[in-house]
């Protein structure tokens, strides 16, 4: 056994494949939990690794290291299931021109380094939460009559700005009867329609009418998103799946950490 005042080296192994995402939070972890620690990063963020991989190596006061080394794990573990959740995913919808995005179905307190990880994993983060954009779902426009439903929306949307910057405008639609509903808005009030639990073949028929009618506004899917069904709504043309599993479902990676003695 080492003595804790003692110096040693310890190694940080993959337990198993995966995108590696969260070394550079380590980092900052360390610096601060552990100042006499020095951390050397083996892999970088975003890159892919194989069991048994070396990703991390600690040098200093045995006392230091083991004072990070549970905290350090865990998030280096879920940030890193976050990425690799999101890298299948960005795979899944390769050859079209759809981009994976993730959700506010975050971890409470880890929404900023879920957030991260997605983007390691290749994945899109565009908001942080309702309050930097602006977002109506079904919930909010419950009860909205079709007829009524692009003048609340319109009203909404200039009261929002008037409250605060947006970086953008989004509203949820569940049929396509309020996707033609919309059309009404004039150009730069929504940005953005949010699909949700359309079939590949509803998605298709929206972006064709999207295409003749409205080619600036983007359009999101989203809805029960797996790594199975990403490649036929990829294909339907729309610009963004957005999949609350990456973050919500992602299987952690394990890591452990073994001491080397000097």
């Amino acid at each position: 056994m080492v003595p804790a005042e003692r110096c040693a080296t310890a190694m940080v192994r993959a337990r198993g494949p995966g995108v590696l995402a969260g070394v550079e939070v380590v980092r900052r972890l360390v610096a601060i939990g552990a100042p006499g620690v020095r951390c050397r990063v083996l892999v970088r963020d975003g890159s892919r690794f194989r069991r048994g991989a070396a990703v991390l190596s600690l040098h200093g006061p045995l006392r230091g290291i083991l004072r990070v080394e549970r905290v350090m794990l865990n998030l280096l573990g879920r940030m890193s299931g976050v990425a690799t959740a999101t890298r299948a995913m960005v795979a899944a919808a390769a050859g079209t021109r759809a981009r994976i995005r993730d959700t506010r179905k975050t971890t409470p307190g880890l929404r900023a380094l879920e957030k991260a990880a997605v983007v390691r994993g290749g994945g899109v983060s565009h908001r942080a939460g309702l309050f930097d954009a602006f977002l109506a779902k079904d919930n909010h426009l419950s009860g909205v009559p079709l007829e009524r439903l692009a003048s609340v929306v319109q009203r909404a949307v200039v009261r929002a700005r008037r409250l605060a910057p947006l970086a953008f405008t989004m509203v949820e639609v569940d049929t396509e009867a309020q996707f033609v509903a919309l059309l009404a808005l004039p150009r730069g009030v929504v940005d953005a329609v949010l699909l949700d639990n359309m079939s590949p073949v509803r998605m298709r028929r929206i972006v064709a009418l999207r295409d003749r009618c409205v080619p600036w506004l983007k359009l999101e899917a989203s809805g029960g998103v797996n790594v199975a069904s990403v490649p036929a709504i990829a294909r339907s043309g729309v610009d963004f799946i957005s999949a609350g599993s990456i973050t919500h479902s992602a299987p952690q990676v394990d890591f452990g950490l073994d001491i080397v003695e000097d």
